[in-house]
């Protein structure tokens, strides 16, 4: 059983009943400690020391800044729809990240997928591979700055 897995689940599970009733508790119980006994093979996030410190750094560091990526981002899609003028050069790019932990490459790539205008298609090992709306350079370093350099960063501190 992992413990930090029936930690959040369980904490969850009771969020969403709203300690409303001592059965439901006790079958959240149950049910949670089903989940960290069945994820332990696939759950590797471990909480430590510097949990606490990576939290607050996800939550007031990083998450500001996605949402303002995110904003500007929609703001660019919604011009280009609404402008048709607007030259679009769609593609396919693959930026290698310095990102070592399985969760922060996760991460990252959930963050450029939920970013609009780009998806990320597929990683493997140090590679991530993008469908980009709009190809604006073919040079590694740029391709990264722009699609996830901020991102990779950040995540960088809270993760690893």
């Amino acid at each position: 059983m992992n413990f930090s897995v029936f930690l959040v689940s369980y904490f969850t599970w009771m969020i969403l009943t709203s300690f409303t009733d001592v059965k439901e508790l006790i079958v959240g119980f149950f049910v949670s400690l089903v989940i960290s006994i069945v994820m332990k093979k696939y759950y590797r996030i471990k909480f430590d020391v510097k949990f606490p410190i990576r939290v607050i750094k996800f939550v007031f560091v990083y998450l500001p800044v996605f949402i303002w990526e995110m904003i500007k981002a929609n703001f660019d899609v919604a011009f280009r729809v609404l402008s048709p003028s607007l030259p679009i050069n769609p593609g396919f790019v693959k930026i290698k990240t310095n990102l070592k932990k399985d969760s922060s490459k996760l991460a990252l790539a959930n963050s450029i997928t939920l970013t609009p205008g780009t998806l990320t298609l597929d990683v493997k090992e140090d590679t991530l591979f993008i469908h980009w709306i709009s190809v604006k350079t073919l040079d590694e370093e740029e391709k990264k700055k722009k699609i996830g350099g901020i991102f990779e960063k950040i995540l960088k501190g809270v993760f690893e």
